[in-house]
Parts: structure tokens; sequence; C-alpha cells
């Protein structure tokens, strides 16, 4: 779908659908609803006296002008309660207006910034919220399957402004919203694709294009680089992997270290079995989407690289099958990670934490002031906060902590903060090795994650985004199937770094 900004009467733009917005209980309506409200003769207002239009959240009212203007139609999203409003409002109704667009076939379709107007809102994040909501909402994976009719897809979005002076300001919240969207795509796509094609070297080759994309430095370690950094967590696993495993850094500014410098750490198993402490096979066909933070990761980088961001931003993906073989690790054995401290196997099932060790360790050459990694880490983390409402967040600094709540909410990819204590350390005691890599059913989100600290010595941040990466039921702007969740998450982090 392509985007454009046009300056002028939405009511007089040569589009076959156009999209107005309501508050609710507005009995007249006003700014371009109202001129567009004019134009026909006063239809939106008749609409609202016979109450067949209430702009409640969530509604879409179609109009037919017959003539009246070039429009074929014209839709009437819901905002909700003005009291309420904000850029989440903007993003939902978006998403509603252009998936009603698309289920009447428009293929030229041209809107307002919701919430620009009287909503109040800053004119550059509406407008980034808009376009956003629209992409996201009508993403789709091209799946490998047979269709007699393919979805119907809309060509042209035109955002219009009457107002001159806002039209630059829509114009940048319109290219960033782009540039997200896309990274969120990549970060859709690599979740969705089946684990035969999303492979480690899938990823590893996504990560070269996105590096030569945006003149990025990029390393891809195999079996024998991540040998020579004696990263024996992340070989651990990898044992029993039939793919290759790759150990991707891709870095952005990776020369500048006058530039604060800030980590991603993606937890990349692309299918997980379990290992020998092998999986139910109930729903095992879900483990596709284990390395949804490694995707998020490379989403996140690709977004950097192309709203240019003023950080030394770097992304590590440790990506590898978890897999039952000959040569599988065991549980008992015991492993010694890049910073030499000992791991005792109590579940091969307990992966993701093994190969984030080694990229948390990784992450210390760079001299971060901050690591931000996420991993579809623990069932835990669901049981505590629930499918799909938030990602759990650990962290060794308060002011990191803040700042990653605060991005949450800002785009709705909400983080909600768990303990950090030392007394979990107990759990992962072990007697033959410096710690072990499961404490058992009870506070497992926070064991892991108390795992993790064991590796790291910058601020932190840890988010187990189980729970959040794969959706069987989607919402407004986020088909079923892989969300990319993280995406504008970290963006809008990074974005706001101070």
């Amino acid at each position: 779908m392509k985007i454009s900004v046009q300056q002028g009467e939405i009511q007089s733009v040569t589009a076959d659908t156009l999209i107005v917005n309501l508050f609710d209980e507005v009995t007249s309506p006003s700014g371009a609803t109202g001129a567009v409200d004019q134009a026909l003769g006063g239809a939106i207002s008749e609409l609202i006296a016979s109450g067949d239009l209430t702009g409640k959240a969530g509604e879409v009212g179609v109009l037919y002008p017959r003539g009246a203007i070039a429009a074929k139609r014209v839709l009437v999203v819901g905002l909700g309660k003005r009291s309420s409003f904000n850029l989440e409002g903007v993003r939902q109704a978006a998403a509603n207006g252009i998936k009603q667009a698309q289920k009447l076939k428009a293929k030229q379709v041209a809107t307002i910034v919701h919430g620009a107007g009287i909503g109040g809102l800053d004119v550059t994040a509406a407008a980034q919220a808009t376009v956003e909501g629209s992409l996201l909402a009508t993403y789709r994976f091209a799946a490998t399957k047979q269709e007699p009719e393919p979805p119907h897809a809309i060509d042209t979005l035109t955002i219009v402004e009457f107002d001159g002076g806002k039209v630059a300001a829509i114009e940048t919240g319109s290219v960033q919203a782009q540039a997200i969207a896309a990274g969120v795509a990549i970060a859709r796509d690599l979740v969705n694709m089946p684990p035969n094609v999303a492979t480690p070297t899938k990823l590893a080759e996504t990560a070269v294009s996105i590096a030569h994309e945006h003149n990025f430095n990029i390393i891809v370690g195999d079996r024998a680089w991540a040998a020579e950094h004696n990263m024996g967590g992340f070989l651990a696993v990898a044992k029993g992997a039939g793919e290759p495993p790759k150990f991707i850094v891709l870095e952005h500014n990776g020369d500048r270290e006058d530039l604060d410098t800030i980590v991603l750490v993606g937890k990349g198993i692309t299918f997980d079995t379990g290992g020998i402490s092998i999986k139910p096979s109930e729903r095992m066909e879900a483990m596709k989407s284990d390395m949804g933070g490694a995707a998020a990761v490379l989403g996140a980088m690709k977004v950097v690289g192309a709203l240019d961001l003023p950080l030394r931003v770097i992304g590590i993906a440790p990506c590898t099958e978890n897999m039952p073989d000959a040569n599988a690790y065991r549980p008992a054995d015991v492993i010694t990670a890049s910073n030499g401290v000992t791991i005792e196997i109590i579940s091969t099932d307990a992966e993701g934490r093994m190969v984030l060790a080694d990229g948390l360790v990784y992450a210390t050459r760079y001299n971060p002031k901050a690591v931000i990694d996420l991993a579809t880490l623990t069932g835990a983390c669901v049981i505590a906060l629930g499918q799909g409402m938030a990602a759990g967040l650990f962290s060794t600094d308060d002011g990191l902590r803040d700042q990653m709540v605060a991005a949450g909410t800002a785009v709705h990819e909400r983080v909600w903060p768990l303990p950090l204590w030392d007394d979990y350390k107990e759990a992962i005691k072990s007697d033959v090795a410096d710690i072990k890599n499961s404490g058992g059913r009870f506070g497992g989100v926070a064991t892991s994650a108390i795992f993790l600290k064991q590796f790291i010595n910058y601020p932190w941040v840890h988010l187990d985004i189980a729970g959040m990466a794969l959706s069987e039921k989607g919402s407004t702007y986020t088909p079923r199937g892989g969300t990319g969740y993280g995406v504008r998450l970290l963006v809008e982090f990074l974005r706001n770094w101070a």
C-alpha cells in the first residue's frame, strides 16, 4: 500500500473511499467530518440524530454519497470518549477504518489524521499512529497455501490535511510509521514462517539483508566462531541441532564510540522441542515462535537503520534449534559459559537462558549504557500476567525500568515490572557447578531472570515476552499469528533515550 500526504479538503479528494471520524456523544460533527457532512447535505448528522451513528470506539459507519462528492463511499470511524482518547485510540480507529475499506474492496483510500484536530494530540505522533494502525492492520503473511481468491489489497492511502502548516509534521510522522511497520512486518514474517524455513540460516540471511540496506557492520558466527569465543551455553544447546547455529551481531554506528551504546539481545531458538527434556506433543508447533526475541531485535534494527537514530545500537541474536539426538546436551551435564560461570543442566528445555547467557556476556565488549534482552523464556510469565497482556520486566536499574514502562504504555506493547530479589538465587544453587539452569516450578519467571543476572555487569533490562510473540486470536491491528511484539517497544525506547 503506497502512502502519501496531500494538502486540501478531504471531501474534494479523488479517492473511492474517504475515512473521517466521530467522538462518542457528539451531536454536531465539526472539522473535516463536519465538512464532509455539509457536502453530503447533513447525512452524517441525520445518522447521529437517529442513533445509527454513535461515535463509540470500534464503530464504523458507511455512507454512500450518490454523486454528492467524488468518493464512492464515506466511512465514519468511532473514536470513543474524548476524555480518554490517546494514541492507541488513533491506531485502533485507523485500523478499524482501513479494515472496513478492505472488506468493501476499496482501492484508493483517503483519510484524515485521527486526533490531530479537536482530539488535541501532537500532529506528528497522531499522523504516525494513523499510518501505523493502517499498515499493521493490513499486514498479511504470504502463507504457503493455495487460495482461490487472494485477500483484497488497497493500492493507496492518502493522508489529507486542510491546514498547510501541519503537512510537514504529518509527512514526518508518516515516514516514521512506514519504517516502524516495515520492521514489525519482518518480525511477524519470521515468526509466521514454518521452522523448516525460518532456520538460523534464514535469520542470518535476513540480518545480512538489513546490514546491506543500512550499512551496518555484521558478524554471523558459526560453531567454530562460537568455540573461539568460549560460548559453552550457546554451543551446548546447538549440539543436538541439525540446522547450523548462527550467532548474529548487527552494529549500527558500530565505530562511533562517542555515542551512547545500547545493546539489544534476542533469544533465537528457531524451534524448541525441549531437547532431551522433550516437551509434550500437544501444541509443540507453537514452538516455532521461540525465536520471537531475535525476530524483534532484527525488526528493531531495521527501523534503527531506516530512522538513522543518533545512537550506537548493537543487535545480538544467538540462533539455533533445540533438538534431541545422540549429540544433544543432557540433564546433569555441566557447561561453562563464556564468562567462566559453570552451569549444571537440570532441564534441557531451559535452553533460552543458555544461549542468552553468552549473548549477554558478548554485549560486555561494547561497554554499553544499557542492555535490553527479549526472550520467550517461561510459561510461568504467561501464568503470572496472562496471554497477550504484557511482558514481564526485570531490571537492575530503576531509571531503565521506568523508561521501558513508559515506552510500552506509549505504543501499547505493555511491560510489567517483576522482582529481581537476590533471594531467588537460592533456587538455582548447585552442588556441582556455580548455578543450575532451572530453579524448578515455583517462581520460574524470576529464577530465570536471576540466572541471567549472573552474566551481566552493566545496566540491564530483561523482558520475558512469552505469551506475546504469537497470537491465536489476533486483535484490531494484529492479525492471528506472529505479532511482531517488541519492535515498536524497542524503537520507542531508543527514540526517547536521554
